[in-house]
């Protein structure tokens, strides 16, 4: 059984023993995206809301946006993703993660999908 939480915007959120979230893409998004080519990450120290434009991920196919699930402040990058963006592609919910969030409170985790919810929602969309 997974640790994780999705989003129906395919982010999958993964809370940290320091009570940090780490924040990345499904592997369903990954696939819809192609091959990723470049990253765009979110300066380490800037706070988002729920909802805001986080990071921007293009590929060969298309160029998406990451927005964040949650609100708080970003407190790290994956500067990996500068040099190696395929990580993204290879291993979306291990070393393709894209920023670490100190989230403003627990509330905002707590609506997300579970991944048993979140395979149900995936098969909505076949």
């Amino acid at each position: 059984m997974s640790d994780l939480k999705y989003t129906e915007e395919h982010e999958w959120l993964r809370l940290e023993q320091d009570g940090s979230v780490t924040v990345g893409i499904t592997d369903y998004a990954q696939e819809q995206l192609g091959d990723v080519v470049y990253v765009e990450l979110p300066p380490a120290g800037s706070t988002v809301s729920a909802g805001d434009e986080a990071a921007v991920v293009e590929s060969v196919k298309a160029a998406g946006e990451v927005k964040s699930p949650i609100s708080g402040e970003i407190i790290a990058v994956n500067e990996k993703l500068s040099d190696e963006p395929e990580l993204v592609n290879s291993q979306p919910t291990e070393d393709g993660w894209f920023f670490k969030i100190k989230p403003d409170s627990t509330e905002e985790l707590e609506s997300l999908m579970s991944e048993p919810d979140y395979n149900e929602f995936l098969d909505t969309l076949n």
